[in-house]
């Protein structure tokens, strides 16, 4: 598949969209608008690349909706040069957002099926994350550890202790909490011991699975 003058306008119709559904941050939509998502899902659904929903990909995971992508990126404030961990790639669409964004990425993903195609994607495409591990999410990276923003991109039960060790102070942490459907949260590192807890709206993801092993 190619990005066409077309797509560039789908884009930007799908940028234009979000922003009508309140997200602010102009470096996140000029990310949308510069990122060919077409390219991110089997090209029989080309179609669907530029709608504003979640679509399925590989090993029964999906591929996020643009709009939820963009919630999370500002909730996040990605800064350009902060380390970022990232727990999920999935089709790494949302990685590439945190690339546009001049972050510094390290990305885990749980599913070998999933991290193998998207491992090729990036080398093809030039996404350069500065670590992408396969490997267990809920463990995070705590040798690459502190991070200034830690984004999950799958639902989990409750936060996961391990990720929250490893923001550094003043650090914050966007994750979808709760078992059906999720609320977001945005919790920020005040100190050692001490996390200030913010809740926004609700949303539906796949769950964040732990290996038990």
């Amino acid at each position: 598949m190619k990005d066409t003058f077309k797509h560039r306008g789908m884009r930007n119709k799908l940028a234009d969209l979000v922003e009508s559904k309140g997200i602010r941050d102009k470096k996140v939509l000029e990310a949308l608008r510069a990122i060919p998502r077409h390219l991110f899902m089997d090209s029989s659904f080309e179609d669907h690349a530029y709608q504003d929903k979640p679509f399925p990909i590989a090993a029964d995971q999906t591929i996020s909706q643009p709009y939820t992508v963009a919630y999370q990126t500002e909730l996040l404030g990605v800064e350009p040069g902060q380390k970022i961990l990232e727990i999920g790639t999935g089709s790494g669409y949302q990685t590439a957002v945190l690339l546009h964004l001049k972050a510094k990425v390290y990305t885990v993903e749980r599913q070998l099926e999933l991290y193998k195609k998207t491992n090729i994607f990036f080398r093809k495409m030039g996404y350069r994350p500065k670590k992408f591990v396969f490997g267990d999410g809920y463990n995070g990276l705590p040798e690459h550890a502190p991070f200034d923003g830690i984004i999950v991109t799958a639902g989990a039960p409750e936060v996961p202790r391990k990720l929250l060790s490893q923001l550094k102070i003043g650090g914050k942490m966007v994750i979808p909490v709760g078992e059906e459907d999720q609320v977001m949260m945005r919790i920020t590192r005040k100190s050692e011991t001490e996390f200030e807890r913010e809740s926004f709206g609700s949303f539906r993801f796949v769950p964040l699975l732990e290996d038990k092993n």
